[in-house]
């Protein structure tokens, strides 16, 4: 598959996760009476890696992250020659997404985009008002163990098939955790999407968004091959996997 049939599709990928995912939070999670609520939020984020990695995980890898091509590459996963092309995609997606969720939002009457877009934040702007420092950590955290469990399901030794669904889960319960923190990034295009279009505290804000989960995707891409190294397991028949050199 060619580098640009493989970065639409992460564009692709990565507009519909930012629509699915921010577009829960901003037009359902309150909604009067039957609002999802958090849990909703969560598991909205968690079905859009889920559907993409079936959808395009044969196409891309269907990183939809920043921090997961960055963390990928870290493990020998990617090559870092492309790194640079799918962040492009991915954050030119998240901003379409972004976008399109901006025209939709704004056809209530009384929207007003100082509600967020469902853009990152700490301090004032997290939901729980969560220092930077707790933001700091909780992003490099829930980074590192999205990447650990991404590397973890997609490895070779893993049961084959599985994947998508251990990874759909995972962004799910780490939106649990930490959306009352920082609003759950994980993920660089994520958040510059809906920050584009809020402007002011979104864009100061969110160098933390892009350094914390790089930060944590880059340990992630390191330790995993120290605990799982593949030359322990030579002996090991390989299976294949659709999209095992990927992930959401």
């Amino acid at each position: 598959m060619s580098l640009a049939n493989r970065c639409i599709a992460e564009v692709v990928g990565t507009f519909w996760l930012v629509l699915g995912g921010c577009g829960s939070a901003v037009l359902a999670a309150a909604f009067p009476d039957v609002g999802i609520g958090l849990a909703g939020v969560s598991l909205a984020f968690g079905l859009t890696v889920l559907t993409m990695a079936f959808a395009i995980g044969h196409v891309s890898g269907c990183h939809l992250n920043p921090a997961v091509t960055v963390g990928l590459a870290t493990a020998r996963r990617f090559p870092m020659g492309e790194v640079i092309p799918y962040i492009v995609a991915q954050v030119i997606g998240g901003i379409i997404g972004a976008g399109v969720l901006y025209v939709i939002a704004s056809g209530k009457a009384g929207f007003d985009l100082a509600g967020g877009l469902a853009s990152n934040g700490y301090a004032d702007h997290s939901p729980g008002k969560y220092t930077m420092v707790a933001g700091l950590v909780t992003e490099i955290v829930m980074t590192f163990m999205f990447l650990f469990i991404i590397l973890g399901a997609t490895d070779k030794r893993a049961p084959a098939g599985f994947a998508p669904i251990a990874i759909g889960l995972a962004l799910t319960l780490i939106h649990l955790i930490s959306i009352p923190v920082t609003n759950t990034s994980v993920n660089p295009a994520r958040s510059t999407g809906p920050a584009v279009f809020v402007g002011g505290w979104a864009i100061q804000q969110l160098w933390l968004f892009w350094v914390a989960p790089v930060i944590g995707a880059v340990l992630a891409g390191i330790v995993y091959p120290i605990i799982a190294p593949e030359k322990a397991d030579a002996g090991v028949s390989s299976r294949s996997q659709p999209g095992v050199q990927v992930s959401p």
